[in-house]
């Protein structure tokens, strides 16, 4: 939970410095961006250690696991609900209630891992079979389809990749796991002819310099930020992309402006805090002593894990944009709230697996000693 304080604190103020000028430009307000940040901050320290008291298990019950599955379902679908859903930059992604907005895919994709964590540990023999598999394909098949429709490309593929993982890891024999994999490897390719703007993306992914004003601009401009940090960066707060050259700085590419004030060096150190934080999800995961636990813990840092390669991929170039956020450091509240109550639970896991192996060793200790007598 430390770990996960300093990367959302260190968030504020990443939040801070990429959106003073577009908040004071737009809005009349250098805080408006970091104001709502920090309210998601104290609101997602107070969730997180709500969830670390709460009995993880108890989402293992039938009516918990059907509420995590449905509910962001439902949510996903008020979505487009005109008056309801809200419209932005061509996308309906969220839910609006006067100033009040919620993203459900971001809630989707947790309610998606305790429902496949419940499945899975109570069917693990059947999971070797394509009828054992098949609830938790059509509940991960159904988020997809939701979120493309919306549409969200980005985080789309997020669900999908989490769901093959979760798979693999409930036991799904390889053959099956390859017969599911191929088909959702080919599907990427049709998505992108599907929608043209998905297609002006990749040729600006290949060649941004082709359309320096179009589509290749805004990864031209978050290479010129990374480029302009070098090794240890301008300095804090002494971003040039932030002036409304690079778009969306203080969300989906608030790396590049880490990288321009804080260079190589200081996006290494992030990564390597960031590294630690999925090592002690793995770490988590691989102790419990359950089935539950482990997948539970798995698709929690799974999530974590996924979408921060993602986001590194996509500013550095590697990978074609797509609007993804990058976990506990950009703008955005139901992002940072939900993933850092899930950290919570996270911990649960790992305090209890703590606490058994406190227990174990005395056992033993206790047993030694009765020996001895």
């Amino acid at each position: 939970m430390i770990i996960t304080i300093f990367l959302s604190a260190f968030g504020v103020l990443a939040v801070y410095s990429a959106s003073g000028y577009v908040a004071k430009t737009q809005y009349g307000d250098a805080l408006y961006f970091v104001k709502k940040q920090l309210l998601g901050f104290i609101v997602g320290v107070l969730a997180m250690f709500f969830c670390a008291k709460i009995d993880y298990e108890k989402l293992k019950g039938k009516k918990a696991r059907w509420v995590a599955l449905l509910l962001p379902i439902v949510l996903l679908l008020l979505v487009f609900i005109p008056g309801v859903g809200k419209s932005n930059y061509g996308a309906t992604r969220w839910i609006g209630i006067g100033s009040f907005t919620l993203q459900p895919s971001e809630l989707a994709k947790y309610g998606f891992v305790v429902f496949a964590s419940a499945y899975m540990s109570e069917r693990m023999g059947e999971m070797r079979t394509i009828k054992g598999v098949l609830p938790v394909l059509l509940a991960g098949g159904a988020i997809c389809v939701l979120i493309i429709l919306e549409p969200n490309m980005s985080v789309t593929m997020c669900v999908a990749l989490l769901m093959l993982a979760m798979l693999f890891l409930g036991g799904m024999k390889i053959k099956y796991f390859l017969l599911i994999f191929l088909p959702v490897l080919l599907a990427v390719p049709l998505l992108i002819i599907a929608e043209p703007y998905r297609l002006s993306r990749l040729s600006a992914f290949l060649d941004p310099w082709e359309s320096p004003r179009g589509e290749g601009y805004q990864l031209i401009q978050s290479l010129y930020a990374l480029g302009n940090g070098g090794w240890f960066g301008t300095g804090l707060f002494k971003s040039r992309q932030k002036y409304r050259f690079l778009p969306f700085a203080e969300s989906d590419f608030i790396l590049a402006i880490i990288g321009e004030e804080l260079g190589l060096v200081g996006i290494l150190i992030l990564f390597l805090i960031s590294g630690f934080l999925i090592y002690r999800g793995v770490k988590t995961a691989a102790e419990a002593d359950d089935f539950f636990s482990f997948l539970l813990a798995s698709g929690i840092t799974l999530v974590y894990g996924i979408q921060t390669v993602i986001n590194a991929l996509v500013v550095s170039g590697s990978i074609p944009p797509t609007g993804l956020p990058l976990p506990l450091i950009s703008s955005g509240n139901t992002s940072l709230i939900i993933t850092m109550a899930s950290m919570g639970v996270l911990y649960a896991i790992s305090h209890k697996n703590a606490l058994k192996r406190t227990t174990a060793g005395e056992s033993r200790t206790n047993g030694r000693r009765f020996f001895i007598k």
